[in-house]
């Protein structure tokens, strides 16, 4: 066979895994409106379907996977991050064990929901260029984010002027998609500009969600990118500054009048105030268990609410998994991202580095008001995304005698 025939052969076998990874990739912003839209006046059908159809897109990512692929599945799991990512998730499901929670059934089914996401990276990345599938997914995850940012426009108002519902549709969860919406639609840009659209309206939304911990962290993010990034010239970065400015300006009277209702009847728990309250009661709970933690899915078991609030999470990350999982869990973190920040210091691209080191110093920020109640901020699917995107692009030397 032909070089030439390989080439066009390789492509052709790339397209279905292309189009798999942009549909898991729309799944993974889009899932987050499902309960929202469809089971508002029945919760728990709503958990129950959200667990399922994790569970039966993975089936269907597996199927799509069986059979011959341009990678194997030792060559797709050799990635830095891989083997955090592994302990992370043995960590957790071993915590079942000792966990606080009411129900190990259902703990293990969100645990599941949790590792179905990493395998689908996985099995996604054996069918082709990881810097393709990557690409695809990402492109997928964009449109899903755009269409959550959408209905968020069309969802009615909060008591304090903040889109989506606390219980179902929560403005902090909608920033966050949409702030990595933001990223991925930068990434993509590179090769085609026409995606600095949706980056603009994922921007604008996140301001509109008026989620203060994750717009503080966006900005530091993004303005650590565009000072690190050489190919952002100084023309660029003045457009980028005057219409950030006059976007403000834009909702000005709407920032002013969410934090009169903040500061003058807003719930006291979700305050700074409030946090710290919750801080100092995680962290005194978190030294009943210093080594191991509560386990998964213990926190709401024990945690009691906050007069009328009541936390899902420690909302902060590191109090989260020394809560969850001890010092065990303070290990991980370390893990986890030194990974990926030892990738990013062996990346010869000037712009992967400024949109990387941007992404991670977003997350670190935000994760000290903000969490997730099952993994880390940066979902463990996501982290194994761009380490494998980062080792695609510069793989490590081979060492003599190797082949």
């Amino acid at each position: 066979m032909s070089t030439s025939a390989a080439i066009v052969r390789l492509q052709t076998a790339a397209r279905p895994g292309s189009l798999m990874a942009a549909a898991v990739g729309f799944y993974f912003a889009f899932r987050y409106a499902t309960e929202y839209l469809f089971f508002q006046s029945d919760p728990r059908t709503g958990a129950a379907f959200s667990v399922a159809l994790n569970i039966v897109v993975f089936a269907v990512v597996l199927f799509h996977s069986l059979g011959n692929a341009p990678n194997t599945l030792r060559a797709t799991v050799r990635v830095p991050a891989f083997q955090a990512v592994i302990a992370f998730l043995l960590v957790a499901l071993c915590s079942l064990v000792w966990s606080a929670t009411v129900s190990v059934g259902v703990a293990f089914a969100y645990w599941c929901g949790v590792a179905a996401d990493v395998g689908m990276v996985v099995l996604l990345l054996r069918n082709g260029p990881a810097q393709s599938l990557s690409a695809s997914l990402m492109k997928g995850y964009v449109w899903g984010a755009v269409l959550i940012a959408v209905i968020t426009w069309l969802s009615p108002t909060m008591q304090d002027l903040r889109p989506g519902n606390d219980d179902f549709f929560s403005p902090n969860a909608i920033a966050l998609i949409c702030a990595f919406g933001v990223f991925m639609a930068q990434y993509l840009s590179r090769s085609r500009r026409s995606w600095n659209v949706a980056a603009v309206f994922l921007s604008i939304t996140l301001l509109r969600t008026l989620s203060k911990t994750t717009i503080a962290a966006f900005i530091a993010g993004e303005a650590l990118l565009l000072i690190r990034d050489s190919a952002v010239t100084r023309r660029k970065l003045l457009a980028i500054v005057v219409t950030a400015v006059l976007v403000v300006a834009a909702f000005w009277r709407l920032i002013a009048a969410y934090f009169e209702v903040y500061t003058t009847t807003g719930n006291e728990a979700e305050t700074l105030t409030g946090r710290v309250g919750i801080w100092d009661y995680v962290l005194e709970s978190s030294f009943e268990k210093p080594w191991i933690g509560h386990g998964f899915h213990s926190f709401r078991n024990v945690v009691p609410a906050f007069g009328v609030f009541e936390p899902w999470h420690a909302h902060n990350e590191l109090l989260q998994l020394f809560y969850a999982y001890g010092i065990v869990g303070l290990l991980l973190f370390i893990a986890v991202y030194g990974s990926l920040y030892l990738q990013l210091r062996r990346q010869s691209s000037a712009s992967d580095k400024a949109l990387f080191y941007g992404l991670l110093l977003f997350i670190l920020i935000r994760g000290l008001g903000d969490t997730d109640r099952f993994e880390l901020t940066l979902p463990l699917w996501f982290v194994l995304l761009i380490s494998s995107l980062l080792h695609a692009s510069h793989p490590p030397p081979i060492k003599d005698g190797q082949s």
